[in-house]
């Protein structure tokens, strides 16, 4: 039993069963025994491999296209360069490394990371130690009120999700409680619909919603509407996601999302849908990664890179690509969309809104 499970059982059995977006919150964010509050989960060494940390030519290429729709945009300055969980800092080290030669970019743009984690934000500040005025938040909230142009990659999966199930007498909540000191699922008393959404949905069904995405969304939506700018979120997931994906990773292997609190990433798929109706913006379509890296060029790019490699250096830049892009790989699993101000271009790479 981990020392977080011991703290969570002895909650149990003096508040009651929780529900799975405090049971996540605890999981991932505690002070003392939490995941992300007490180790760097990235690369190799950690419990998964992000897009940033696989190649540079992700970043290099997100922030190359956020460079343009700021250029669209009038050039805004000053205007804040932001990205939600910035992992270690490598997503935003490469796109300010690609965007150097974009005139005036660098000079307007005040960068800020929104990121939790004490422990993440050291390795952070290592990363971008040569970017001097890098600033940091606990939340959305503290995004200045100038434009914003903004990535999230692989940020929303980790927020923390409730789950219901449909059963004959109605809704039911799922809950985190114990047996004999073994974590464990169960369901709370019947209850009305919990998204008019799902209203239809047969019974057994189990749905899942973030009740954070609203906050954040709705604060990305109000700075692009007032002040203009663009956000970029890639993520995997789908436009109306159902059924279970709460889902645990340690060491880069699968488990129980139950058996090890705090020793295990904890995330689940993003509703994009919900995040839509969130931030309340212009948007894109829903795009697969790999159509969206294939339109920024990322075939050029690695063939430009390729060029100064042979041996294995070179072999590991081509599977790179190939785990980028290809739809047996991250190219489908992974999804990107565009938020933007009203009445701009979108981002380029990006699916047109279905609904325009």
């Amino acid at each position: 039993m981990t020392a977080l499970a011991a703290l969570l059982i002895r909650r149990i059995d003096a508040q009651g069963p929780m529900t799975v977006a405090d049971f996540m919150t605890e999981c991932l964010l505690h002070p003392l025994h939490g995941y992300y509050s007490t180790r760097d989960p990235f690369g190799a060494a950690g419990d998964f491999t992000t897009a940033p940390e696989i190649s540079q030519m992700f970043g290099e290429l997100l922030g190359l296209c956020l460079a343009q729709a700021w250029h669209d945009q009038g050039a805004p300055s000053p205007f804040t360069l932001a990205e939600l969980g910035p992992g270690r800092g490598t997503l935003m080290a490469d796109v300010l490394r690609a965007t150097r030669g974009v005139p005036g970019f660098h000079a307007a743009a005040r960068i800020m990371l929104v990121e939790a984690s004490a422990t993440l934000r050291a390795v952070q500040a290592q990363t971008l130690h040569s970017y001097p005025g890098v600033t940091w938040a606990n939340d959305v909230g503290a995004l200045p009120d100038q434009p914003l142009f903004l990535l999230a990659n692989e940020f929303f999966d980790a927020m923390p999700i409730r789950q219901y199930e449909r059963g004959p007498l109605g809704w039911h909540e799922r809950r985190v409680g114990h047996r004999d000191a073994v974590l464990q699922f169960g369901l709370s008393a019947p209850m009305p619909v919990p998204d008019r959404r799902f209203a239809r949905d047969p019974l057994g069904s189990l749905i899942e919603i973030c009740p954070a995405l609203d906050n954040i969304g709705a604060v990305i939506g109000q700075r692009l509407q007032q002040h203009g700018g663009a956000a970029i979120v890639v993520d995997y997931g789908g436009w109306r996601s159902r059924g279970d994906t709460l889902q645990a990773l340690c060491h880069h292997t699968p488990e129980d999302p139950l058996a090890s609190p705090g020793q295990a990433d904890l995330t689940a798929h993003v509703d994009f849908e919900s995040l839509a109706l969130a931030i309340a913006s212009s948007r894109t379509g829903l795009t697969d990664q790999g159509i969206l890296l294939e339109r920024l060029g990322i075939g050029q790019r690695t063939a430009r890179l390729a060029s100064g490699l042979s041996g294995q250096a070179l072999e590991s830049h081509r599977a790179a690509h190939h785990r980028l892009t290809d739809p047996a790989e991250m190219g489908s699993l992974f999804k990107a969309i565009a938020f933007h101000a009203p009445g701009t271009a979108p981002p380029p790479g990006f699916d047109p809104d279905p609904d325009a």
